[in-house]
């Protein structure tokens, strides 16, 4: 039996949020105490929102969680059913919500500023087995991100999925529940059961544990997708020539996955278990160059086939971190430390004798070749910051490419040579540590055009230290971290 919403239950209050056509209404399925929520409005995204809201205020952390139901076939396959959080009520406020479409697709979506545009993680892909399903969507400070039940099922196995964000909301916020029609001459109707919000979850004695999520973003719309998320260690992913896997390294090994997700598999590499984050891959697609310390303390480089085998030795003096191949395939490029100083070298791939490109003092790092193989791309810190440079291939006419406020790392040329991308770290922060504020950030190669912003994450360390550009130079693959209190039951 349907009952108007004059109880709300855990809520307080109901709105249409900007000007739908049709005016949305909650009720309450008894005896269950379901929300059955209709809504219109044209969309939830740009910088304006039109959907109906049943919400609360709300300071501090909290945790909602719902089993979502479409009420009715057919619709707009865009079409959304929110667990939500919102600065204000305002069609642009700034917000963040767990939106489970249509169609199936589930993501993570925010706006991180009012009047700015919409973004998202997409967690699940269209299809998604469900209806219902269980979603969460929590807050940990200025950290929000998606939660689900974990493989037990249970309710108090839930965990994050991976897709997570950081924005700033100022306390009070409105959190609640949203359906959005996709389609402003429409109502959409959705069941919301099994509602659950809590306050204060994360337990404070205890250790926060290392979420890491494996995503693409597409240059274009700066829209991202989770690939693969786990809380083991994992970093650095190169996208294969041919399309067919993302390479990333965790726990001494390397590990292929689809680029659509799915679990991944260890690569062979004979001897050495203990490669590090400095790896990629030929221009060919056919060799894998690794940077591994197993058969001595110090960091040395090796090169096997793609597929797996036996690495052969190419380095002899170490420490050596891979970073670059030679569009021709003939030498590596690789940052190297010797006698104190930390500067760029190139080697045959067949081994032999090391060539040493700069001598500034100070940090060069990072080396990269450019598409045609004129140039080699690299960071350095000879300016007082670390900047973006790049040289000719025989390391003549080194010249600076970024000059800003922020401390730039690792620039990769993207495949059709139009395009730097390289992560960021605020002025103040020293080196390139994990777990801190970073961007993501792209300019084109000519330096004819600003510097853009792909992404905001938490991360640094691992998360885009070698080639991770899509062969058609269309997206970029990347590692992003969280650290996530555990839930107190």
């Amino acid at each position: 039996m349907l009952v108007p919403a004059a109880d709300l239950g855990v809520f307080e209050g109901e709105t249409d949020v900007g000007k739908p056509a049709k005016g949305g209404s909650a009720a309450i399925e008894e005896p269950n105490s379901n929300y059955i929520i209709s809504g219109g409005g044209a969309n939830m995204w740009f910088t304006n929102d039109a959907f109906h809201f049943v919400w609360k205020r709300v300071s501090g952390d909290f945790s909602l969680r719902a089993a979502i139901e479409w009420m009715n076939s057919g619709g707009n396959a865009h079409r959304k059913a929110c667990l939500i959080v919102r600065q204000g009520l305002e069609p642009d406020s700034a917000y963040v919500d767990v939106a489970v479409h249509g169609e199936g697709l589930i993501s993570l979506q925010y706006r991180d500023a009012a009047g700015t545009g919409t973004h998202e993680v997409q967690a699940r892909p269209s299809g998604s087995a469900g209806n219902p399903w269980r979603v969460g969507l929590e807050r940990q400070g200025d950290t929000f991100f998606m939660s689900a039940p974990g493989s037990a099922g249970s309710r108090s196995a839930w965990q994050a999925e991976g897709a997570f964000t950081r924005i700033k909301l100022a306390d009070p916020v409105y959190v609640g529940l949203g359906v959005c029609a996709h389609d402003d001459t429409a109502l959409e109707k959705a069941k919301f059961s099994e509602v659950r919000f809590r306050q204060s979850l994360g337990d404070t004695n205890q250790k926060p544990v290392l979420h890491c999520a494996l995503e693409t973003i597409s240059i274009s719309s700066r829209d991202r997708r989770l690939v693969y998320h786990t809380t083991n260690h994992i970093e650095a992913p190169n996208w294969s020539r041919d399309n067919r896997y993302l390479l990333f390294n965790g726990g001494g090994h390397l590990y292929r996955i689809p680029p659509t997700g799915g679990n991944p598999e260890v690569l062979d590499t004979g001897f050495a278990n203990r490669c590090n984050n400095d790896h990629g891959l030929s221009a060919d697609g056919t060799g894998l160059a690794i940077s591994d310390q197993s058969q001595e303390r110090k960091s040395l480089i090796y090169v096997l086939p793609a597929a797996g085998g036996t690495p052969r030795q190419v380095t002899m003096v170490g420490p050596s971190y891979w970073h670059g191949w030679s569009p021709d395939g003939s030498t590596l490029a690789f940052c190297g430390q010797r006698d104190g100083e930390f500067d760029v070298y190139t080697i045959p791939v067949e081994g032999g004798t090391e060539k040493r490109l700069t001598t500034a003092k100070g940090l060069d790092d990072g080396p990269e070749y450019s598409p045609d193989g004129k140039y080699i791309y690299f960071n350095s810190d000879r300016t007082g910051t670390m900047q973006i440079w790049r040289m000719k291939s025989d390391g003549t006419e080194q010249e600076q490419v970024t000059s800003d406020n922020f401390n730039n790392w690792f620039a990769h040329p993207s495949p059709d040579g139009k395009w730097l991308v390289f992560v960021s770290y605020e002025k103040d922060v020293e080196g390139h540590p994990e777990n801190k504020p970073i961007r993501l950030r792209m300019m084109p190669t000519t330096g004819n055009g600003p510097v853009q912003e792909l992404a905001r994450l938490f991360g640094g360390q691992g998360t885009i230290n070698v080639p991770s550009w899509s062969p058609d130079s269309k997206q970029v693959a990347f590692v992003s971290y969280e650290l996530i209190r555990p839930e107190r039951e």
